[in-house]
């Protein structure tokens, strides 16, 4: 009977974690695979059994209250306790297996193999899920238990509470077909790169937000003539011949660009950030987690030599 109660405490609080995610009584009930009025007594049950209100009540959701926002935090790392829990009983039982989520941001995509096949190679039993997502939204994602790690930029924006390991730094080059103009330049400074017609990703990436700045920085003004959240579509549109771009050096390394592409380094500034791997803040971690940290700091080694 006492794990029943616990668990059904767990049940709850992971609803009410969903419903402040969706902020929306119906969507947290999908994405629970309940019924709206389950979820809805389920969360009312909660606050009956703290004494407070936590969801502020009227034809739809408003927001939680003072004391919704307090016990959101305990839920996450109740339920991220207990999901670390289970999954270390389940490793000592059958050792390292499961699925592992990661978000990426679209510049660090290509070098994903060099973390999840090693990891794989030593642990056969786990699985992967990688998605493209924007720096914000990865941390949303963590922070809501929606994904196990992410791959993103440490020094640009603030990171909150996680857990990170340094992996590379990113510098930016000009990629350009032979021909086009600067295409035989040993570098190429930001000013200079800000008059081709260029294809970069959106602005809600952060790449994309480190590229306007160092161009401000230059005291230059850009306006893309492409815009896209696909890396795919940025180099589809580079093998024309038509367009350039500016992609990290580390990106340009893992396609490995040939003739009639070239990538030439951007100075003035030569500006790197650090991209890495982040986790939840919480202590211990699961074992995929820790498994994948200590893989981390291993890939991180081998970017340093």
């Amino acid at each position: 009977m006492p794990s029943q109660v616990s668990d059904r405490m767990i049940d709850k609080l992971e609803f009410f974690i969903a419903l402040a995610r969706e902020e929306h009584f119906g969507r947290a009930a999908e994405v629970c695979g309940v019924t709206q009025p389950t979820l809805s007594a389920a969360i009312k049950q909660l606050e009956d059994q703290l004494g407070v209100m936590l969801v502020k009540r009227g034809s739809r959701f408003q927001g939680l209250t003072p004391e919704g926002e307090q016990v959101l935090g305990w839920a996450r790392r109740i339920v991220g306790d207990a999901h670390a829990m289970r999954e270390e009983m389940r490793a000592a039982r059958h050792g390292l297996s499961g699925r592992i989520r990661i978000a990426a941001i679209p510049t660090a995509l290509a070098m994903m193999p060099r973390l999840t096949t090693p990891f794989r190679e030593k642990h056969p039993g786990v699985t992967f899920s990688i998605l493209s997502r924007t720096s914000i939204e990865i941390l949303s994602l963590l922070g809501n238990f929606e994904i196990d790690a992410g791959i993103t930029y440490l020094d640009n924006e603030p990171l909150g509470r996680v857990t990170s390991v340094p992996l590379y730094h990113e510098r930016y080059q000009l990629i350009t077909s032979s021909g086009n103009p600067l295409a035989d330049r040993d570098k190429v400074t930001w000013e200079e790169v800000s008059r081709l017609p260029l294809c970069l990703l959106t602005p809600d990436m952060q790449n994309r937000r480190i590229i306007d700045q160092h161009l401000t920085e230059a005291g230059v003004q850009m306006r893309p003539t492409l815009e896209s959240n696909s890396m795919i579509v940025l180099f589809s549109h580079i093998r024309t011949g038509k367009w350039s771009s500016i992609m990290p050096l580390t990106l340009t390394e893992t396609f490995g660009f040939a003739e009639p592409i070239r990538a030439i380094p951007i100075v003035e500034p030569d500006a790197s950030h650090a991209v890495g791997l982040v986790a939840g803040p919480h202590m211990p971690h699961t074992p995929l987690v820790a498994a994948l940290v200590d893989e981390a700091m291993t890939l991180a080694r081998a970017f340093r030599t």
